[in-house]
Formats: structure tokens, sequence, C-alpha cells
């Protein structure tokens, strides 16, 4: 095996750069190196100019998606060896403004995430005293995929709606919103719905599938949205059919 590998990686300087461009680094090809760790040789030993995002380096904080090889990844659960010989092309995650370099504007995601209400909602909050919200292994099983999320927004990058429509609410934001809609401790799916059942919500999905496949924890957001549209449509038919005290 060779002892170095090649990465392109897509440069963008405001001000200086009219558009990104690809720079080519030579950086060692070690067994246990993840893109991420090459990307750090070359901040560190190359040029230290280059930007990007990272902090855990563990696959939980999601911080460090970008697109290696045409496929949003998290770079610091990619390894080198899995690309060699090489080149190893990088670049930010798709879909987003691109802010320097791989690293990308992220607000859009966030103004959207609070817009599903993804905290435990309750009619009526029991006082403290009376104790906690117990839950069966069975009720936690109902949720706790969804519950995975890092907010590593790859599935964003991968989503072609959201890629043609920005004002989709998004796979990871309605995976969430479902989250929180199967914990048996929750009463807020009403209060989640005008969003989710909006034009830019579950319908705007047309199941292409790509989210899940990219989502480095398995959270399967395709599967959340479809569950959705069921639970959407037969509520709609429910509301159609039946005497509002028969619902």
């Amino acid at each position: 095996m060779a002892d170095q590998i090649t990465l392109e990686v897509a440069r963008y300087r405001p001000g200086l750069d009219t558009e990104p461009v690809m720079q080519s680094y030579q950086v060692p090809l070690r067994e246990h190196w993840a893109i991420l760790d090459g990307l750090t040789y070359i901040k560190d030993h190359l040029d230290g100019t280059l930007s990007f995002r990272w902090s855990c380096r563990m696959g939980i904080c999601g911080s460090c998606g970008m697109t290696v090889n045409g496929d949003p990844q998290l770079t610091c659960a990619t390894f080198l060896t899995d690309y060699a010989p090489g080149p190893v092309r990088v670049e930010p995650l798709r879909n987003f403004p691109v802010v320097r370099d791989l690293v990308v504007d992220i607000g859009d995601f966030m103004e959207k995430l609070p817009t599903v209400k993804p905290w435990i909602i309750r009619d009526v909050d029991s006082p403290v005293e009376e104790g906690e919200y117990l839950q069966t292994p069975e009720e936690l099983d109902e949720y706790k995929q969804f519950s995975m999320c890092i907010n590593c927004m790859l599935c964003y990058s991968a989503c072609p709606v959201y890629a043609l429509d920005p004002s989709f609410v998004g796979p990871a934001a309605i995976a969430l919103a479902q989250r929180y809609n199967l914990d048996s401790r929750d009463e807020g799916a009403a209060d989640r719905d005008d969003v989710l059942t909006s034009p830019e919500g579950i319908w705007a999905c047309t199941f292409v599938g790509e989210c899940s496949a990219a989502c480095p924890k398995d959270v399967d957001p395709a599967a959340a949205i479809q569950r959705y549209k069921l639970t959407a449509a037969t509520q709609a038919v429910k509301n159609l059919l039946l005497p509002r005290g028969a619902r």
C-alpha cells in the first residue's frame, strides 16, 4: 500500500474566490486515519488557512459532515483506506450555502427545527412530588430509533426535495417530530400537525429514500415521514366521515 493519498479539497475564501476551487494535498495513508484526520494533517502541517468543522471525532456531535467522493459522510467515521489509492474528493455538504472552504451555513436548518416543537408537551404537568413519567421498554422502542438523530444534516444534503425546494421542512426535523409524537409521555401531536401536514411538510416528500441511506445513525427519516403520512391520512378520513365526538 502506498504511504500517501491525495485529498482534493474544495476551497472557497470570501473576497478571494468567486466560486469554490479544488486544491490537492498529499497526506499520510495510515490504517486508522479517517478523512477528518487527513484534513487535520493539512491544517496542522500543510495549509493553516483550511477551514472545516469538527468537535467530538466520535460520530456523536454531527458537526464534521462533508461530501466525500460525492456522498454525504461524517468525516470522522469515513476512513482514508476505504478510498485508496485515491484521490479522495472532499467538498462541503450540498444544499447549504458555503461560508468558507468546507464550512456551510446551517441557519435554515436551525430555524426549521423548533417549528416542529421537538420537546415533550403536556396538557397538564404533574407535580414533581408525584414522581416520574414511567415508560415500559415497549413504549421506549416505539420512538427510540427516531431519537438517535445527531443533527448532522447529511439527510438534508442527500435529499433531492430539499435541493429543489428549500422551504421543505426536511427529513431530520420531521423524524424528530415523530420521535415526540410516538413518545407515550407526550400529548403534543396536535400542536405539531399544522407544520407537518403543511405543503412544506410530509406531503412534499416523494419518498426517494436518500435521507435514510445517508443517515449514519440508522434513524430512517424516510420511514418516519411515511409513517406520519399514514397517520395524517387516517385522521383526515376520520375527520371527514365521523362526527366530532366519535373521532
